[in-house]
């Protein structure tokens, strides 16, 4: 601390700032040196160009159909293609083995009774367990 004189003769006290700042310098520099070091900024994924021999797109929405049969087992459609219950797993399989999105949607008949409904569900998720199963309820179908 520095002191100066006044115009009455007394003593006044100056504050020599010079010492503080290089205190402050130091701790600057400090806190620089802690920082972590960045080796680069955000993944980012770029649209490519479609290649030209690609096929379209598969159909986004897969409904399986159980129609109800008196004294048989259910009719069986896979977006109304009709199918076998022996060839249902393989074809889900198919189906669901290149995309990326694996959702399903379960339309059953009124009568239909609900082990049967489950034999369904079962059969999917033993084709691919990742597939999620919507149930459409006629509530559901009438919106529409």
């Amino acid at each position: 601390m520095a002191m100066g004189m006044t115009s009455t003769g007394g003593l006044k006290p100056l504050i020599n700032v010079t010492p503080l700042i290089d205190v402050l310098l130091v701790l600057l520099i400090i806190f620089l040196m802690i920082q972590p070091q960045h080796k680069h900024g955000l993944e980012a994924q770029v649209p490519q160009q479609p290649k030209s021999n690609t096929a379209p797109p598969p159909e986004r929405t897969i409904v399986l159909e159980l129609q109800y049969q008196q004294d048989n087992a259910p009719l069986i459609r896979i977006n109304q293609d009709p199918t076998t219950w022996q060839d249902l797993e393989a074809r889900l399989r198919d189906i669901f083995k290149s995309r990326a999105e694996k959702i399903m949607f379960l339309k059953g008949d009124d009568k239909l009774s609900f082990s049967q409904v489950a034999l369904a569900i079962d059969t999917a998720r033993s084709a691919d367990p990742d597939i999620r199963i919507g149930l459409i309820t006629r509530d559901l179908q009438n919106a529409d």
